[in-house]
Formats: C-alpha cells, structure tokens, sequence
C-alpha cells in the first residue's frame, strides 16, 4: 500500500511537470506572437535550467551515491537510449503543425517521438525520488519529500514552459484556438509521469543502481541540449544579428542563475 501511495505522489509530480508545459502557451491569450530574439532566449533560458538541474541536482547527488565511474556509464547509456530511439521512429522530427491534422495512427507515432524527447526528463523526476520516506525531507501532504525532488519537479515545470511557447509557435500561424495550444503543449509532455514512475520503481527495486540512474538521466537531458534545444535556437536566430547568439547565450546564463540558488536551499 505504502508503495502504491509513493507511486502515486510521483506520478502527481510527473503530472505536474507536464502541465506546465500547458503555461507555455497562456502568452497567446494575450499576444499575437513571440519574435525570434526572444524565441531564442527561451531556448537558452532551458538549456540553462536542464544543465544546470544535471549537474548541481543529479550528478552531485550521484557522487554522493556512488563512483564517478558509475555516473559516466549512467550518461553514456542516456545518451545511446536517446539515440537509438531517435534514430528507429520515422521522421523523427515533427512539427506541432502535423497535431492538428494528425490521424489517431499519426498521433500514436507523434506521442513516441515526443516520449523520446520528454521521456528523460520524467526519468529524471522519478530518480530524485529514491530517498522518499526517509530523513531530511520536507514534509508534503504527510510525504517525507527529499529536497532533491522538490529541485527536480521544479527546474523540470519551469523548463517546460519555454517548450510550451516553442510548440504553441507554429499552431498560432495555423489560427489554432488558444485552449487547444494549451492541452497540445500538455500532450507533448505526457510521457513525463509515465517516465517518472518507472523510474522511481526502479530505483526504489535496485537500490544499488541509483549512482547509475541519476547518471542516466543526467546523460539523457544534457545531450538533448545539445544536439536540440541549442540547434534549435540558432536555427531560429539566424536572421538575427550575430546568429542570435548573444540572445542564447543571455538565455543560458539567465537559466543558471535561476537554477543555482535553488540547489542549494
């Protein structure tokens, strides 16, 4: 029962984070659109919050858990998961246009392209949960709440949001109504709760692969900032002056700064 309710808690904070994605969108009700200059920096505004919830919240509560050795063989395996899984779906890169004129085949193949994307970052969710129970939590809703996921849930919620606008873009230029841009933000990070509550389980079942897990989730998130979210945003600024990188890099910096004094309350 006592595992059943854990669950359940980590499956709301998986929630949580992919209803944040929804907020993304809320700009719409209030604005035609959102120029490339700041596009770009909310890209480099997540970037910065995704590296930095890797290495100040999951690598450094690995090394407190076990060798170097196992971290690097964690990311490693993020890393070609990622890959792999990436490479086997078929045009891979989807555009949020194709939401609206998807079949329910077309959307089941968006939903495990997005599970490839998003995945990651509810594994990452549920592996900050291991310590859940014990000591030298915060108390939430009768939860012994380790820190570390309280820092995970919430670098995670707000790094969804510039994701949101990033998918609520290209559905504003087909004059898709504002509640629906909010509920296919949403959808396209529904794997999250899934992602966190196995990840939890699994932890929780091997304990000894903890270092290794938060290895992997770290792995999995910093290489998508890399190969995507940073290509991305210098895709987008490239009418911009100086390639829109000192947008990005401004984005990068301010995401870090966020980030930094939240790992160590």
């Amino acid at each position: 029962m006592v595992l059943f309710e854990n669950l359940v808690l980590v499956f709301i904070a998986g929630l949580i984070t992919a209803l944040a994605t929804g907020l993304g969108a809320v700009p719409f009700f209030f604005f035609e659109s959102i120029n490339d200059s700041r596009n770009v920096v909310l890209w480099g505004f997540s970037s910065g919050i995704m590296v930095s919830a890797s290495l100040f919240g999951l690598i450094d509560e690995g090394l407190a858990e076990g060798s170097l050795l196992e971290i690097g063989a964690g990311m490693a395996a993020g890393v070609v998961l990622v890959t792999v899984a990436h490479n086997l779906l078929v045009d891979a890169d989807i555009d949020p246009h194709e939401y609206e004129e998807a079949d329910f085949k077309k959307l089941v193949l968006i939903l495990g392209i997005l599970t490839v994307h998003s995945f990651p970052e509810g594994i990452a969710v549920g592996v900050s949960f291991a310590d859940l129970g014990l000591d030298g939590g915060l108390s939430v809703f009768g939860f012994t709440v380790p820190l570390l996921a309280v820092f995970m849930t919430v670098a995670i919620s707000i790094h969804n949001i510039p994701e949101g606008t990033a998918i609520s873009i290209p559905l504003r230029s087909m004059d898709v109504a504002e509640w629906k841009m909010v509920w296919w933000a949403v959808f396209s990070s529904l794997p999250q709760p899934l992602g966190a509550v196995i990840a939890f389980g699994f932890v929780s079942v091997a304990r000894d692969l903890l270092p290794f897990g938060f290895g992997f989730a770290a792995g999995a998130m910093i290489y998508l900032v890399l190969t995507e979210f940073i290509p991305e945003a210098l895709d987008l600024g490239s009418e911009l002056p100086r390639g829109g990188k000192p947008q990005l890099a401004g984005g990068i910096v301010l995401g870090v700064l966020l980030m930094i004094p939240l790992a160590f309350i």
